[in-house]
Parts: structure tokens; sequence; C-alpha cells
């Protein structure tokens, strides 16, 4: 294949993934004996042939946020790639692609966050389109992680809304037992990740939902930040798709690259409760910027947020999400 012809090749399939358009690799799946299921639009499945089972269940998601491209992108390349030779996938696979439309329209959502809908208790958001479509991810992420297994995981590839000291990090749910998320870890660094945020509070997120419901060892993986598709740099996440792509075919959870990432643990959530919350940063502030202890970092009426007594770091820090909701987070650092 020519340059132009491989380019082609991507843009296309950068294309079908982001319209859901799985018959291509559905097919090659199918034809090489593998079982296949759509459950939904943009939710695929594939089992091993017969009645054997690989030792590794893996969910990958993209797209929860429709404006999160690169993720997008990044697994479109991979899963042509295994696609062309399907008797190389080493794990049991289901992929989502999370918000069809809002991913359509470049738009982060259309009427809510889907990343706080994964739970029971949505409020005045039960009727939301994002709340829908969770419904039907849920289901299928249900069925999926029913299957027989010997490990669990569910990696929920994302991008940042604003620029950041560590371009790629990753939530990680502080349910995970300490065995599994260990591994992780270390899996995580291997992969190019550079920053772990340990965080016991679920905020309805897909990964925390994985972790809590099923055992999943999961995370929220943050690769750069917000773009248009099909104008993403993927060689800025070079690591972490040689890592997915070795974890897919292989099904070994292993460290591609030796590599420690920095470790923090989450303090203060930071919510929004009414119109008159305000934040002490500006749009130009930097995930994992450090704040000095006792520095204002909201208030929202007589609710005022304030760094404790040692140096606190900001992430998500995001003043315009809807009352109730989180607003950003505060870390101290742990190794």
């Amino acid at each position: 294949m020519t340059d132009s012809a491989v380019t082609q090749a991507s843009a296309d399939a950068v294309r079908a993934l982001a319209e859901a358009d799985f018959s291509g690799i559905a097919d090659s799946f199918a034809n090489a004996g593998f079982t296949v299921r759509l459950p939904a639009r943009g939710i695929l499945q594939v089992g091993s042939p017969g009645q054997s089972h690989k030792h590794l269940s893996l969910l990958l998601s993209v797209g929860i946020h429709g404006d999160e491209t690169a993720p997008i992108e990044m697994l479109a390349v991979l899963l042509a790639g295994l696609a062309q030779a399907p008797h190389q996938l080493g794990v049991e696979l289901m992929v989502v692609v999370g918000n069809l439309d809002a991913i359509a329209q470049g738009r982060r959502y259309l009427d809510a966050d889907m990343n706080r809908l994964f739970r029971a208790d949505r409020g005045e958001l039960q009727s939301t389109a994002e709340a829908e479509r969770a419904d039907i991810i849920m289901r299928a992420t249900a069925a999926f992680f029913a299957m027989p297994a010997a490990r669990k995981w569910h990696l929920d590839l994302h991008t940042a809304i604003r620029p950041s000291l560590y371009p790629t990090f990753a939530v990680v749910p502080d349910v995970i037992s300490a065995a599994e998320k260990h591994g992780l870890i270390a899996w995580l660094g291997g992969a190019g990740i550079g920053a772990i945020i340990l965080n016991r509070k679920s905020a309805g997120t897909f990964s925390a939902y994985t972790a809590a419901q099923f055992g999943a060892t999961s995370c929220t993986a943050e690769l750069g930040q917000v773009g248009v598709l099909g104008r993403n740099d993927l060689s800025m996440f070079s690591a972490t798709q040689v890592a997915l792509d070795a974890l897919l075919r292989t099904g070994k959870i292993q460290p591609f690259l030796p590599h420690s990432p920095d470790v923090f643990a989450v303090v203060q959530e930071i919510i929004k409760h009414s119109a008159a919350f305000n934040m002490a940063v500006d749009g130009s502030t930097r995930n994992f910027t450090a704040m000095a202890p006792g520095a204002l970092v909201a208030n929202d009426g007589d609710v005022v947020y304030r760094v404790g007594d040692a140096t606190e770091y900001l992430v998500f820090p995001n003043p315009d999400v809807k009352a109730g909701q989180r607003a950003g987070l505060m870390l101290v650092r742990q190794q």
C-alpha cells in the first residue's frame, strides 16, 4: 500500500468507528470463527470461537464525550489492524462508542454529561438522551462481564478539556483491590500515562460503575486535549497505542515499558451548588496546577473551598457544569 492509500484507509476506519459502523470489523472476526454480537448501535462484542474463553475480558470505550476524538482515532487504527489478522486477538473484547449523536455534531454532549449518568440516581437528568444511551451501554456491559473470564478490565479513553502539566493521566477508582490496582498502575505507566489519580467517589463515571458493579479493574484515561475528529496528532500517544495493541493481541497484563507514574489521591471534591458558584482560577489554569496551603479554590454562597494544610493540585476545574455536579478535584501527591 502506498502512503496515501494507508492514510485513506486510516481515515476510512476512523470515520466508520465514529459513525458506529462495525460492519467490516464484525465480518472479519465472524469469518475467522469468532462469536460476534452487536447488542446496540455503537457496541461490538467479540468472543472466542467455540466454548473456549480467553483469560482477559477487555472493555474499551471511547466517545463518552463527543468532542474527545483522539481515542476514537487511535482505537480505529488498532481495530483495523486486528481485523487484518483476527486470529491474533488475545482477549474477549467489547468496544463501546459512547455518545454517538454528540460525536456526529462535534459536541461534548447534547443534554447532559454522560459520564455522570452511570448510576441509578440521576434526578432531573433521567429523561435526557444521554441517560437513555447510558442505560443501553450498562445493559450490554452487564451481559459482557457475565461471561466467564479470569480477569475483567475496562479502559475508558478520554481527552481533557484543559491543557495539563501531565499530558496523559488516568483516574483509577480506589475500590479496586490492592493487587489489581498495583498491576493497573504499572501497566498504565508502561503505556505512557504520566500520572494516576486515586478516587474514592464515583461521580457516576463509566469506569467507576464497572469497578463497583462487576469488580473490573478500570480507569478513565485522559489522552491530551479535545480536538476535531481526524486532526489529532496520535504520535503524542504512541506509547499508549503500542501498549494497547500488545494487550489486545496477547491478553497479558504486563508493563510494555518500565515506568512508574506519579500517584495522587483525591482529598476534596469541589461541587457547584448554585449559580453563585465562582472559582478562584481562570480558563488558562492547567490540570495539576499546585495551590498553596490555605489558598481559596472556590466559593458558592456560604460554602467556601480552600486548600488544606499541605499543597494540593487542581484537576478538572469547570465552573460551567450544572448545579449539583462536580466542578473540580483537589489532589495530594502520594509518590
